[in-house]
C-alpha cells in the first residue's frame, strides 16, 4: 500500500480542487490519501464525490497552532468534524485569516511592494487565505523567484518583516480537542528549520505526554539526519511516525506519494480513531 497522510486542495493553500486532488492521487499510485486543508474540512465532501475506485480518502485538516511564540501544525486525523468545540476553533483560525492577510499586505506595501489585497484574493479564490497566496502573489510580482523564497525573514517567515499574527491554538489543546472529537494528532514537519524555528524536543516530549500520537518524520523538509534523529526521538517517546507529501498541487515542487507512510502506522492510527472512518473510493458516484 502507498499512503500519503499530508495534501492540500483549493479548500485551503492548494492549487487542485479537491475532486482534482483525489484523481490525482489516484494517478500517482496511491491507495490512501489524507485531505489535510488548513483549519477547514471543507472540501471533504468534493473529494469524496469524486472518489475514484481503488483510492481511500482519510479526512483531516492541519491545526494552526502556537507554542512560545513557535509556530506549530497539527495533522488531525479522523476526527469527528461536527464535534462543536472543535468545529468552533477551526473557524476562530479561518475567521483571523483575512485581517491577517490585510496586516501582511499592508506591511509589505509599506516595504514598497505592489501587491493588493484583490491580487491576493483572486489567487485564494474559494480557499482560506494564508501566506502561501500572499507568497505567490509575490511571485507574480517578481519579488522572488518561488514561493519558498518568500517564507524568510526578510518577507513572510514568522517574525519576518512582513509577518503578522493570527489566532491559533496552543498544541496542547489542539491535542484535548481533537483526542475529545475521536481523532489522532500528528506534529506536522516538526524539524522544519527552513521555515523558521521549530519547537524543542523537550517540548515534543511535554505534547507526548499530553496524548500526541506521532510526529511526521519523512518529509521534504527534513534531510536524511533530520529524519534519523526524529525517528530515535519518536522511539524513545513511544510515538508513531508518518511519511507525507504535504502536496500543494503547483505552488510547491513536492508530488503526490513523494513520502508516504508505512501501512502498519495506518493501520494503528485507523484503530485509534472513533470520530471517523476511513472512506474507500466506489467509482466517483454520489452519495
Amino acid at each position: 500500500m502507498r499512503i500519503d497522510l499530508h495534501a492540500h486542495s483549493t479548500a485551503s493553500d492548494g492549487t487542485d480542487t479537491p475532486a482534482e486532488l483525489v484523481l490525482g492521487a489516484a494517478g500517482a499510485g496511491l491507495d490512501v490519501v489524507a485531505l489535510t486543508d488548513h483549519d477547514t474540512v471543507r472540501g471533504y465532501g468534493e473529494a469524496l464525490a469524486a472518489l475514484p475506485a481503488g483510492l481511500t480518502l482519510v479526512t483531516g485538516a492541519e491545526l494552526s497552532c502556537r507554542l512560545d511564540g513557535v509556530g506549530v501544525h497539527m495533522l488531525a486525523y479522523l476526527f469527528d468534524p461536527e464535534e462543536p468545540e472543535l468545529a468552533r476553533e477551526r473557524e476562530l483560525v479561518r475567521d483571523d485569516r483575512t485581517p491577517r492577510a490585510r496586516t501582511m499586505i499592508g506591511k509589505l506595501q509599506d516595504l514598497g511592494v505592489d501587491v493588493t489585497w484583490e491580487q491576493v484574493a483572486r489567487i485564494a479564490g474559494d480557499g482560506s487565505v494564508g501566506r502561501p497566496h500572499i507568497a505567490t502573489a509575490l511571485v507574480e510580482l517578481g519579488v522572488v523567484p518561488t514561493v519558498s523564497d518568500a517564507f524568510t525573514p526578510d518577507w513572510l517567515a514568522d517574525g519576518g518583516r512582513a509577518y503578522a499574527e493570527k489566532h491559533e491554538l496552543d498544541p496542547f489543546e489542539a491535542v484535548r480537542l481533537v483526542k475529545a472529537a475521536g481523532g489522532v494528532t500528528v506534529l506536522a514537519h516538526p524539524a522544519a528549520v527552513k521555515r523558521g524555528r521549530c519547537v524543542s524536543e523537550s517540548a515534543i516530549a511535554e505534547l507526548a505526554s499530553a496524548g500526541l500520537d506521532g510526529i511526521e518524520v519523512d518529509h521534504m523538509d527534513h534531510d536524511a539526519d533530520t529524519r534519523s534523529r526524529l525517528r530515535g526521538l519518536a522511539a524513545d517517546l513511544a510515538l508513531l511516525t508518518t511519511g507525507s507529501s504535504d502536496y500543494h498541487g503547483s505552488r510547491k515542487t513536492c508530488r503526490l506519494g513523494e513520502y508516504t507512510t508505512d501501512p502498519e502506522i495506518y493501520g494503528e492510527i485507523t484503530r485509534r480513531a472513533t470520530g471517523a472512518f476511513p472512506v474507500p473510493g466506489a467509482g466517483g458516484r454520489e452519495r
